[in-house]
């Protein structure tokens, strides 16, 4: 098919998420056939990026800058602090522009099954945070799964008593989604999430 440069091209950008070997050599192909246009910006950008982009010792997101853009901005409410499980969800929130407070990255859930405890998580520098004072509210989005609820109640175990409100966000039935395909857990979550009407 090609040099060993074009398997590797293809075998690197196959290991990137919804890439598989196909995807790969469909994009490789198109990059390669206009260089100077596709393919060295973006290795230009990437080299950049690798070189300048840390995770913010405040909240954990990833940005050249640190502490981060979010956690410089002066329009940001500093009283909420919405804690997520990884930078992907943080950045989910930000793309639908729901939240205006500040984040915490946890950097993954407790799992006593895989041996994740508190300390390999973001844990310490979100009490910290909290302890600091100004914060009021702590919102967790975390993964409606075990491991996230075993998060989100170990964590509120450890901030109700530092005087903050702990809420969660709700869970249940998705937009246009139809009962019939939504399994036990979801339907239980969404009876007991219910509000008035």
């Amino acid at each position: 098919m090609g040099g060993p440069e074009i398997e590797t091209l293809i075998s690197l950008l196959a290991k990137l998420p919804g890439m598989g070997p196909r995807s790969a050599r469909r994009a490789a192909l198109r990059m390669l056939q206009q260089p100077e246009a596709r393919m060295l910006p973006l290795a230009v950008a990437l080299a950049e990026a690798a070189r300048a982009v840390k995770p913010c010792a405040d909240c954990g997101n990833l940005d050249s800058r640190d502490p981060c853009s979010i956690c410089v901005d002066p329009n940001r409410d500093r009283s909420v602090i919405c804690v997520v499980e990884g930078v992907g969800d943080l950045w989910a929130l930000e793309r639908a522009s729901v939240h205006r407070g500040l984040y915490h990255v946890l950097g993954g859930t407790l799992s006593p099954l895989s041996g994740i405890g508190p300390d390999d998580l973001n844990t310490a520098t979100l009490l910290a945070r909290v302890a600091e004072g100004g914060v009021a509210e702590v919102i967790l989005a975390l993964g409606a799964t075990v491991d996230g609820a075993t998060t989100a109640h170990w964590l509120s175990d450890r901030l109700r008593p530092r005087g903050v409100t702990v809420t969660r966000v709700g869970q249940g039935v998705p937009m246009g989604g139809a009962l019939d395909v939504l399994d036990d857990g979801t339907l239980a979550a969404a009876l007991r999430a219910r509000r008035s009407f």
